[in-house]
């Protein structure tokens, strides 16, 4: 099994890491424009391969995408991160272009490999390479659900002192700071509803905390995180190239579910070797309905800005 990473930052450095010591690929390419960087970055994890036990052969090339070809996965990360004070929104502009491209230039090579993005805005992302593509709806994954809710199961962790491992709970929605839903209501601790464990504020604080985990994080390290994210990229390609078949939440196109159409957002999914193999259809109360609702039109107001390009 194969995995090209585009973009070799912190993200992409992480992701490579993690799907290099969970041993699901016998190949990792990281790929980036700056010359010099992925591979500098490829050489250095390759030199953990004995002390860490994997055999995963990890190359590093500057803009050679012949180097791709017959990716099974291909991980999109590129585009400039999110900085101190900049909303996804603004992020917009100058992502689009790069995703886009990076898009045309992977299926070159590899038309039928499975696409994951994770570049922000990434439900507009999402959207962006797979409607400039025009692919098959099930081949292109926005990694954003399984981000937030790792973190949410986080903050409930340390709410409950209980480890993650025993906790049950899933985020919906856009990836975006006032576009996410964090769903208390079905989230529980080896199943006891977390409702019944926790006060009406502490949950409430746990959501707050929730959404603005990205930019609580881009404050305090002065760029986006990079060790979360990787691993949510990690555990997503797992599912795809093992066909595990998991529930993960991921931006995916929605064509009427949910009571919604063209638009990529955040819904749980069964995860396996042909990409998003179900999208799994919640039994959501009218309050989350409604949440639901007004994340989509964030989305597609974000969308719009995409004119140029689809």
């Amino acid at each position: 099994m194969k995995v090209s990473i585009i973009g070799a930052g912190n993200v992409g450095a992480s992701c490579a890491e993690y799907i290099a010591i969970s041993k699901i690929a016998n190949e990792v390419v990281l790929l980036d424009i700056k010359e010099g960087l992925s591979e500098g970055k490829a050489l250095d994890l390759t030199q953990t391969a004995s002390t860490l036990g994997f055999d995963t052969v990890i190359k590093g090339v500057t803009n050679d995408y012949k180097t791709t070809k017959d990716s099974d996965v291909v991980v999109i990360t590129s585009g400039i991160p999110r900085k101190p004070g900049m909303t996804r929104e603004e992020l917009i502009d100058i992502n689009a272009g790069i995703v886009n491209t990076v898009t045309e230039s992977i299926l070159k090579f590899s038309p039928k490999a499975i696409i994951v993005v994770v570049s922000n805005p990434m439900d507009t992302m999402t959207y962006l390479a797979l409607k400039s593509n025009r692919l098959d709806k099930k081949k292109v994954i926005g990694m954003g659900g399984a981000l937030d809710s790792s973190r949410f199961k986080t903050y409930l962790s340390k709410a409950l002192n209980k480890p993650q491992s025993d906790i049950h709970a899933m985020v919906i929605g856009g990836h975006g700071d006032t576009t996410m839903i964090p769903l208390t209501r079905l989230a529980s601790y080896n199943g006891t509803p977390i409702s019944t464990l926790l006060s009406k504020d502490k949950q409430d604080e746990i959501v707050s905390s929730t959404m603005i985990g990205g930019a609580t994080l881009t404050k305090l390290l002065g760029t986006s995180a990079w060790y979360a994210p990787g691993a949510s990229v990690c555990y997503l390609v797992d599912s795809i190239l093992k066909n595990k078949k998991k529930i993960i939440p991921c931006s995916v196109y929605l064509d009427g579910q949910y009571g919604l159409n063209d638009i990529c957002i955040g819904v749980p999914c069964i995860i396996g070797e042909n990409g998003v193999e179900e999208i799994i259809n919640l039994d959501l109360n009218l309050s989350e309905k409604n949440k639901l609702q007004e994340s989509a039109k964030a989305i597609a107001i974000m969308n719009k800005s995409l004119k140029n390009f689809i």
